[in-house]
């Protein structure tokens, strides 16, 4: 994994970089060292390494158990307990996945994120008619999104099934000694994972609640965990600013900040990566915008996104800056066919695969973006796989870390989210 920056010339002064650089040293060593302010939720920090592989083995036989028995998996959650796993599954699978009539593993669909009476009712349609299983996902069982769908799905599968059977097809993750969902799943005799006390949702893609939903849909999670291991050996090995990727990336976005670019635009070129930027724009989202700061995350997926707001970042006020995920390499390929006569005059590009088009549409995309004075990072890796995505996991957890530092703010609560709750359940006669 590389990563690259343009257009932040003129906003670095190498006296700044030196104070910079002495703060976020800082800062990296409150992290390893578990000092700094929220450090009682920094035990993402170490997890890539203390996962043990008595727990791996586990997932991994659960998840053959529910693909012997399952066309469909759901996973019960919002925030942090399911953007984490459909990031992984959205980034690794077919882009026409829902279409395919064969599939070797159960489609994965999320419930308990929304509201939406219409989404329910839908998901029941599809399910009185396919076989099934669940796992719920809530530290506490008390938020109400996921709890009103975990009460309607596992009242559906009980329906479907039986108690006894349905008791088969669900499993919990949640704490390990408290919270609604734990005494459920104790009284019910649910097969359950923990999730440990110092991990927040939102850094919690590389435990069970986001290790089981990959696993079953049968990608290697094992892989994914020893990309996320070669990537904390790299930043926390490197403490320099020169060698340490995640140093550099929280310096540029706090230089943009305190420079008013407060929008931080996660550009892919690749349309299964959308899933990823809403796993991004959750954790920094959560993560920095509190005290009346923070930058805004937001995301494009390009070309598409080109015809719609590639206006405004070129012409528009300019208080955004790019993060920009380049992917080097595709995993299948498409042969542009010769047509003669060239009416549409495309024959001129058959030299090209649509991977090299696409990026010298991303290229292309880079220098009219500089032209207009939009600053750019660039996280470069060879291909979309596991081992990449546990690298970029890993990365963002940890420069999401030291950006919350650096902006004298705590990463790791999130105390705005309550407001909403209370005045709907208030609104609702709680």
């Amino acid at each position: 994994m590389k990563v690259d920056f343009q257009g932040f010339e003129s906003y670095v002064s190498e006296k700044e970089m030196g104070k910079l650089s002495s703060e976020i040293a800082k800062h990296h060593l409150n992290i390893v060292n578990r000092s700094g302010i929220g450090n009682e939720f920094l035990g993402w920090v170490d997890l890539p390494e203390k996962l043990s592989k008595a727990l791996i083995l586990d997932i991994e036989a659960e998840a053959e158990k529910i693909r012997s028995k399952a066309e469909i998996y759901v996973v019960v959650g919002i925030g942090g307990s399911y953007l984490g796993s459909k990031a992984i599954v959205d980034a690794l699978q077919n882009h026409f996945n829902s279409m395919k009539k064969e599939r070797n593993y159960p489609y994965i669909i999320f419930a308990g994120q929304t509201l939406s009476e219409d989404y329910m009712a839908d998901l029941i349609e599809i399910l009185d008619k396919r076989n099934y299983c669940l796992v719920v996902i809530s530290k506490s069982g008390t938020t109400l999104e996921p709890s009103i769908a975990f009460r309607i799905l596992h009242t559906h599968l009980e329906n479907k099934y039986g108690k006894e059977k349905a008791r088969e097809r669900i499993i919990v993750v949640t704490d390990k000694e408290k919270g609604v969902l734990k005494e459920m799943a104790t009284s019910e005799g649910y097969k359950t994972y923990v999730i440990s006390d110092d991990i927040g949702g939102r850094f919690s893609v590389l435990t069970p609640v986001g290790l089981l939903p990959v696993a079953v849909a049968g990608y290697d999670i094992r892989a994914l965990i020893h990309g996320a291991k070669k990537m904390r050996h790299n930043l926390l090995n490197n403490t320099t600013f020169e060698t340490n990727i995640a140093w550099q990336y929280a310096a540029m976005r706090y230089l943009m900040y305190k420079n008013d670019k407060n929008i931080e635009l996660m550009v892919n070129y690749s349309p299964n990566m959308a899933s990823f930027a809403e796993w991004f724009k959750q954790l920094f989202g959560e993560s920095e915008g509190k005290d009346g700061k923070g930058i805004f995350p937001s995301s494009v997926v390009n070309t598409t996104d080109l015809h719609s707001l590639g206006q405004y970042i070129q012409e528009g006020k300019q208080q955004v800056f790019e993060t920009i995920i380049h992917v080097e390499k595709s995993s299948k390929k498409v042969r542009i066919p010769i047509v003669e006569p060239d009416v549409d005059s495309l024959n001129y590009i058959l030299d090209n695969s649509l991977t090299q088009i696409n990026h010298k549409a991303e290229e292309g995309t880079s220098m009219a973006h500089l032209d207009a004075g939009v600053p750019q990072i660039r996280i470069s890796i060879d291909r979309l796989d596991e081992q990449n995505l546990g690298q970029l996991i890993y990365f963002f957890e940890f420069s999401c870390a030291l950006s919350g530092y650096l902006l004298e703010v705590n990463p790791f609560n999130q105390p705005g989210v309550e407001a909403y709750k209370k005045n709907m359940f208030k609104l609702l006669g709680k």
